[in-house]
């Protein structure tokens, strides 16, 4: 496993400005639309938009598989941030100058073979039973300090599933890479 993406820190402001636009059109504010014409936006990546005002969470949804070109992707997946994450009410345009953005762009993701290869910061993980499903992104371990079993657990209770779910037989545990800046 080793998922790396050439991206240059044009293409980087270019898909946080490309977000940004997404959600002021949506608010009804004038934004110019950033060029997308690198073909990195043309590719097919999973993609997760995660919105912070002073730092804290505002707003994080993403699409774990392709579903179309990474220019599609990150303008869904920044308005869904932003007006359709459950856990928040729908952005004000109060809040939008204030936003921060950050973007994850993932490889592909695959079972794990042994929960003991996981590595804080480097791997995003997916737990799965049943109809009980549970992602966390790889710099959310880091965010928090978390070690590896911590990590393992917060995933299974992000799942609605209890902490230790991941040492069971019946749960899957798929992991994942991710460029994120």
């Amino acid at each position: 496993m080793g998922f790396h993406l050439e991206i240059t820190d044009a293409e980087k402001t270019a898909c946080k400005a490309l977000a940004r636009y997404a959600i002021a059109r949506r608010l009804g504010l004038e934004a110019s639309r950033p060029d997308t014409s690198a073909p990195l936006f043309a590719q097919e990546y999973g993609a997760f938009v995660t919105l912070k005002r002073h730092g804290q969470l505002r707003g994080c949804i993403g699409n774990v598989s392709a579903a179309g070109p990474l220019v599609e992707t990150i303008e869904r997946m920044a308005q869904a941030a932003a007006f359709e994450d459950p856990r928040f009410a729908p952005l004000e345009a109060a809040e939008w100058e204030s936003l921060e953005i950050e973007i994850s762009i993932l490889g592909p993701i695959t079972l794990c073979p042994d929960p003991s290869l996981v590595e804080v910061g480097r791997h995003g993980l997916i737990v799965r039973r049943g109809f009980h499903s549970g992602l966390l992104l790889p710099q959310v371990a880091v965010e928090w300090g978390w070690d590896r079993e911590t990590f393992l657990d917060h995933t299974c209770l992000k799942a609605g599933l209890p902490r230790g779910c991941w040492k069971k037989p019946k749960v899957e545990l798929w992991w994942f890479e991710a460029v994120v800046f």
